[in-house]
C-alpha cells in the first residue's frame, strides 16, 4: 500500500494553494498518494490564541509579495481573491463531501483556482454550485451535500483531530506522524520521504526539554 501524505489544508491561505499544486508532483515522484485534510485555520488559531497572517497589516503585504513571486516562479496562476480574509466554510465543507479521490481532487483544484487563480471566489453558494458543474461534477449535489450536518460535523472533527496532533498552521503535512509545516518544509518532507532526513529521536528530545529563562511580558501601547 502506498505511504499517504495528509495534507491540512484551508482555502484562504495561498501557502496552502502553492502546496496542492506542487504536492502531487512530490507524492507521484516517491510513491505515495495525498490524502486531503480540509480544517479551519482561524479554529487554529484561536485555539492557539495567535494572529493569522492577514490580521497583521505589514505581514498581509509581506504574504501576498512573497506568494506572488513563489507562484511566478512555480509558474502557477496567481491573482488576490475578491476579498480576504473570508470565510472559507462552504469549499471547506464541499471538499469533505464524500466523493471519489479523482473527484474530490477536481473540486479541490477548482475551488483554489476560484480564490487564487484568479476566479471568482467561494463564498457564494451560486457560484460554487456553477464553478463544480463548469468543471463536470455535480455541483447541486456537492452544495446540497455541504450542507448536512455529517459534513459539517466533519470539517469540525478534521479541526479538531489537526489541533490533537499538533498542526498550528497551514499547509501542513503529515506522513508517519511527522508533521512538516509550509511550503518551506517541502525539501525536509522530500528528504524523509527519502529515507534521508538528519533529525535524530534524541536532539528533538533536548530541545523539546529545552527550559525557558524568560517570558515576555504583555507591552502597553505607548
Amino acid at each position: 500500500m502506498a505511504r499517504a501524505i495528509e495534507l491540512y489544508f484551508d482555502f484562504i491561505s495561498p501557502y496552502a494553494y502553492l502546496a496542492w499544486t506542487q504536492i502531487h508532483r512530490l507524492a507521484d515522484e516517491h510513491g505515495a498518494v495525498v490524502a486531503p485534510r480540509p480544517i479551519l485555520f482561524a479554529a487554529l488559531l484561536d485555539a492557539n490564541k495567535t494572529k493569522g497572517p492577514a490580521e497583521i497589516p505589514a505581514k498581509r503585504v509581506w504574504v501576498f509579495k512573497d506568494t506572488f513571486r513563489r507562484a511566478a516562479y512555480a509558474g502557477v496562476p496567481f491573482a488576490p481573491p475578491p476579498a480576504h480574509p473570508f470565510n472559507p466554510l462552504l469549499a471547506l465543507r464541499v471538499a469533505s463531501v464524500a466523493q471519489t479521490e479523482a473527484q474530490r481532487r477536481l473540486a479541490i483544484d477548482t475551488l483554489f483556482h476560484a480564490v487564487w487563480g484568479g476566479g471568482p471566489g467561494v463564498t457564494d453558494e451560486a457560484t460554487v454550485r456553477e464553478l463544480l458543474t463548469t468543471a463536470g461534477l455535480d455541483g447541486d449535489a456537492l452544495v446540497e451535500a455541504a450542507q448536512s450536518p455529517e459534513v459539517k460535523a466533519s470539517v469540525r472533527a478534521r479541526t479538531e483531530e489537526a489541533l490533537s496532533r499538533g498542526v498550528f498552521g497551514v499547509p501542513t503535512m503529515v506522513i508517519d506522524d511527522e508533521l512538516f509545516w509550509g511550503l518551506d518544509s517541502f525539501d525536509h518532507l522530500e528528504r524523509f520521504l527519502e529515507g534521508r532526513d538528519v533529525l535524530r529521536s534524541d536532539e528533538l528530545s533536548r530541545w523539546r526539554d529545552l527550559p525557558a529563562s524568560s517570558q515576555r511580558k504583555a507591552v502597553k501601547s505607548p
